[in-house]
């Protein structure tokens, strides 16, 4: 790694695949200096790598990569490189995963890592065999109403946790002729609204209340068939009137009962997804009750949340808190309380997290060993969507989500 006269530290950024994503990964690589000054840490966009020329040439020329191609090897084989960003479609993942852990290169992967347990198991078996530091693409957990509300519970201030409510719905496939792209497809995508968007709500009470053990689930395929999109022709949002019809194979809703830890006073709860809800944009939210309180989030209002502590007397209820400098990260991007942040805001902050943790520093980003944690609980969540029965969670060893 480059370090500048002035004792900046110059990290060389990898990236594979120039979507949306990665694009977003590029800024916030690029913001690293200006909300956090006192790092010392300046990365530099080295190589990108997209299988369609245009974007490889848009990282290059617009991103500012110093080079560019269609390969991702050619990424991973970089001397330069130092660490990389994976950000392409989900049936890549594992392959990807494996091959940069093998190359010895830190990785930030976009969830799910794989398009199964199975594929999350190999990469990061990839992972720990090379003992490379890895970061995964959770980044609704840096949201510093989110954070508040991990530390009250940690704290004790809403007594003891005994139910959660919590749910991603989501209208992005509410369209019944959205084409029938790769998200639908289950040896592409591997499941559907379980693995995109459960997968959020899983990592994120995991990683706010506790570790889930026991599962029972059910599934729902709400079209069971969609207008055939050839790849490469057009987005996941394209409408596609009087198509060809194809088979959808994988999932549109998901409902799961869980526990939380074990014993006979852990919390329970309802953990929902759907990617056809006709309203909801991005209505990824949580309600958490306690003995002594209770908090509730929503992303579609992601800068504040509602908090109660207490079970009665004059002032019983809710109080909104709107976003403030003593909530996690809020200070580094805005001066003043009440003032929103943003989604974009959120990947600098786990850009940050990444970094920090491959320099040696504190590790307080999600890692590949969580998600395969996460993937151990849709993996249970589908199997007792199968057979109708609970199903006990499969730990992976040492990890707690920073819960003692």
């Amino acid at each position: 790694m480059k370090t500048t006269d002035n004792g900046y530290a110059q990290p060389g950024i990898g990236l594979i695949s120039v979507g949306w994503m990665g694009k977003l990964h590029s800024r916030a690589y690029q913001a690293i200096p200006l909300a956090y000054p006192e790092l010392k840490i300046r990365p530099r966009l080295v190589h990108a790598a997209d299988t369609a020329p245009d974007r490889s040439d848009y990282a290059r020329q617009i991103l500012g990569y110093a080079r560019a191609g269609t390969d991702y090897r050619d990424v991973l084989a970089d001397p330069e490189v130092d660490v990389v960003s994976i950000c392409a479609p989900n049936m890549l993942h594992r392959e990807i995963g494996v091959a940069a852990a093998r190359a010895g290169k830190p990785f930030w992967i976009e969830k799910p890592v794989g398009r199964d347990v199975t594929d999350t198991a190999e990469v990061a078996a990839a992972a720990r065999a090379a003992g490379v530091a890895t970061s995964i693409g959770y980044n609704y957990r840096h949201v510093p109403a989110v954070e508040r509300v991990r530390e009250l519970i940690a704290a004790g201030e809403l007594g003891r946790i005994t139910n959660v409510r919590a749910t991603f719905f989501n209208s992005y496939a509410s369209e019944p002729n959205g084409a029938l792209s790769w998200r639908f497809r289950r040896d592409q995508a591997g499941s559907g609204a379980l693995g995109d968007l459960l997968s959020h709500v899983v990592d994120l009470m995991q990683y706010v209340v506790a570790p889930i053990t026991e599962v029972s689930s059910l599934l729902s395929t709400v079209y069971t068939q969609r207008p055939i999109l050839p790849m490469g022709s057009a987005d996941h949002f394209a409408v596609i009137e009087n198509g060809e019809l194809g088979d959808v194979e994988n999932d549109d809703y998901v409902a799961a009962l869980v526990r939380f830890g074990a014993g006979a006073q852990s919390a329970v709860g309802t953990l929902e997804a759907s990617r056809v809800s006709v309203g909801p944009q991005c209505g990824l939210g949580f309600e958490i009750y306690g003995t002594d309180g209770s908090a509730a989030w929503n992303f579609e209002q992601m800068n504040e949340f509602r908090l109660c502590l207490g079970r009665g007397g004059a002032n019983a209820g809710y109080t909104t808190v709107l976003g403030n400098a003593h909530l996690g990260d809020y200070a580094r991007f805005q001066p003043g309380p009440g003032t929103s942040m943003s989604y974009d805001d959120l990947k600098v902050i786990e850009a940050k997290k990444f970094l920090v943790a491959i320099s040696g520093g504190e590790q307080r980003n999600s890692t590949i060993s969580e998600a395969l944690a996460d993937a151990e609980v849709l993996s249970a969540v589908a199997a007792s969507a199968r057979d109708g029965a609970w199903h006990k969670v499969t730990p992976v060893p040492g990890v707690t989500f920073g819960h003692t």
